[in-house]
């Protein structure tokens, strides 16, 4: 059986995440939620949004699959819909690789 190919973080990962979180949590200070930044990777560990190695203790995960609405990212009232099963695999498994 074929192993699976490693995620690629331009060409996996940050379309999700330009799509998805850059919008409250990317670059631009004057609308990001939370002071969290999801485009810089030391603040996101920094802030247990990204736990190296371990998806299941990253916020980021938690937060993307969360079935209370009030939990849930990207939020109901942005306007977005929530991740596919396929996106939050791809974010699953970069942590985890």
């Amino acid at each position: 059986m074929k192993a699976a190919e490693p995620v690629g973080f331009s060409r996996d990962v940050l379309p999700v995440l330009s799509d998805k979180c850059f919008s409250c949590h990317g670059p631009d200070e004057a609308n990001r939620k939370a002071g969290l930044r999801l485009d810089v990777r030391a603040e996101a560990v920094k802030a247990g949004a990204i736990v190296p190695g371990y998806a299941a203790k990253s916020g980021l995960i938690s937060r993307v699959v969360a079935g209370d609405p009030d939990e849930l990212m990207p939020p109901p009232d942005s306007h977005k819909k929530p991740l596919t099963a396929r996106q939050v695999e791809i974010l699953r498994r970069w942590i985890g690789e």
